[in-house]
């Protein structure tokens, strides 16, 4: 069951008109199974990936042989290179990436602990990048990086 604000953000993209799309990889789908769960979510949601390997990013993303190498799977570069490339492919107003770690065997750092989340967001008129600090399990983590995609669009989807 979608949360209330995934539900508030259907309904906002809903009224604005817009589509929306995912490319995922540390939620593994869940952006795109919670906005499937809210009532009309088929007059706005187009669908999703989930590109958690990097074999897959470079592959079917076609993220740069080496890019990852440099900047790691979940970094800003990545996940903006995600979302533009996979924008490229399928035809929606927005398209999310999202990247991070939500336990630890990833490229956690001192600076890029367990619970970092990266978004890329592309709008009908801009993009916008964010980075994200959450504690909690991996459960919690995935959950409120869900949220905080959601309040992000809802907000653009009634700004605009």
């Amino acid at each position: 069951m979608a949360s209330k604000i995934v539900t508030a953000c259907c309904e906002a993209l809903i009224k604005k008109n817009w589509t929306i799309c995912f490319v995922e990889s540390a939620s593994a789908g869940k952006l795109s199974y919670e906005f499937s769960t809210v009532m009309d979510s088929g007059k706005i949601l187009i669908g999703g990936l989930v590109c958690y390997h990097e074999s897959m990013k470079e592959d079917l993303l076609l993220i740069p042989k080496g890019t990852i190498k440099q900047y790691t799977a979940e970094s800003a570069v990545v996940t903006k290179l995600m979302a533009r490339n996979f924008h490229r492919f399928v035809t929606s107003d927005i398209c999310v990436a999202l990247t991070g770690l939500t336990t630890p065997g990833g490229s956690e750092s001192a600076t890029k602990p367990v619970g970092t989340i990266f978004l890329h967001f592309i709008f009908p008129h801009k993009e916008i990048a964010k980075k994200y600090r959450f504690i909690g399990t991996a459960e919690e983590i995935v959950q409120k990086s869900v949220d905080a995609v959601a309040a992000l669009v809802a907000n653009e989807a009634k700004n605009n």
